[in-house]
């Protein structure tokens, strides 16, 4: 009876030191991938480090989810700075890389939207505008369709190549751009209606009929300042005040 009992504290010894370096790193991880996931910038050298500090850790048999989410979300932003400043061999490998721990994490928890997302942002830096590569964003937008956090890097990427896709994802894209301005994200949508969503505007400004009216009137005085001709439903606006 003693022999099994030593074994089994031997195994739970090693077995603490196995994950020792995975639980040091857990918060470190967690905090980057906030950062990233705000879009905020990193002094230079600081993912590096961490990325280093991931590859030589023992891998577990089963990685906790936001780990695993997290090391993909730091794998593809370091990934995405390489661009530009290493050859396009290695710049390659690295986008490589990192979709194939997106992939990975998305295996775990195919339900993350922001990751299907990513994951489509990704195939399109190292593949160019390959049709084939769009199912990627729909499967973001029917598992998230009204994901918050997500709308305002999300939005931007529907609208460029709304033409390219599905009725029922273009659908999502107007919807989400609704939804922008009813949560006050002004400049936000300003921005994707005067850029990318212009060609669409009618179709966009169309969704503002179930809008709130103060959002709404926000939104029309941004568009005035901007010099934008708009009829923005339910709203008057005297251009020449904001000129």
């Amino acid at each position: 009876m003693r022999a099994p009992l030593l074994l089994l504290g031997l195994v739970g010894v090693l077995w603490f030191y196995a994950t020792l370096p995975s639980i040091w790193l857990a918060a470190p991880v967690r905090d980057v991938t906030a950062r990233i996931l705000s879009d905020d910038r990193f002094k230079s050298g600081t993912l590096s480090k961490l990325v280093a500090q991931i590859a030589v850790r023992p891998s577990l048999m089963v990685e906790p989810s936001d780990f695993v989410r997290g090391e993909a979300l730091i794998l593809l932003r370091t990934s995405e700075e390489m661009i530009g400043r290493k050859s396009p061999e290695d710049a390659d490998r690295k986008v490589e890389a990192a979709t194939d721990k997106v992939k990975y994490s998305l295996s775990v928890n195919p339900t993350d939207a922001f990751l299907w997302l990513m994951l489509y942002s990704t195939a399109i830096s190292r593949d160019g505008l390959d049709f084939r590569n769009i199912k990627y964003l729909d499967q973001s937008y029917v598992i998230a369709p009204f994901e918050g956090w997500i709308v305002l890097r999300r939005n931007r990427v529907g609208l460029a190549l709304f033409q390219s896709l599905s009725e029922a994802t273009q659908q999502n894209v107007l919807t989400e751009f609704g939804a922008m301005i009813n949560s006050g994200f002004i400049d936000d949508a300003a921005m994707n209606l005067e850029g990318v969503g212009w060609a669409e505007r009618d179709r966009l400004l169309t969704t503002l009929e179930r809008a709130n009216e103060i959002p709404r009137e926000a939104f029309a005085r941004r568009l005035a300042r901007d010099g934008v001709k708009a009829i923005v439903p339910g709203v008057e606006i005297d251009q020449r005040s904001w000129r």
